[in-house]
């Protein structure tokens, strides 16, 4: 019961934390640059959440031979950009990728 209540007090943490920079923050208090520069952060972000995903095994090791996840984000990128449709790109990902390991 009690690792329950430890993971109920970390969700409420985490979640407390977050949702006062979202509600105590007015956007009127950041000028045009900062922004500007925030605007970038998602961009930034994404891509060190995803190479490892795709490049690392699971002891941690870079994994580039044999790896049927490179083939199958590249097919998925591509889709991305011709579609520009987020739905049919993971989806088509994740097709490539089930067929690649399974077949």
């Amino acid at each position: 019961m009690s690792n329950w209540i430890l993971i109920i007090y970390c969700g409420l943490i985490t979640f407390l934390t977050r949702f006062s920079m979202i509600a105590l923050l007015k956007k009127e208090m950041f000028n045009d640059r900062i922004r500007e520069i925030l605007s970038f952060v998602p961009s930034a972000i994404f891509p060190a959440i995803i190479f490892p995903a795709i490049f690392l095994d699971s002891s941690g090791l870079v994994q580039i031979e044999n790896n049927p996840k490179i083939l199958a984000s590249m097919i998925a990128i591509i889709i991305g950009v011709l579609s520009k449709n987020i739905i049919a790109t993971i989806v088509t990902g994740l097709a490539v990728y089930w067929f690649l390991i399974f077949i």
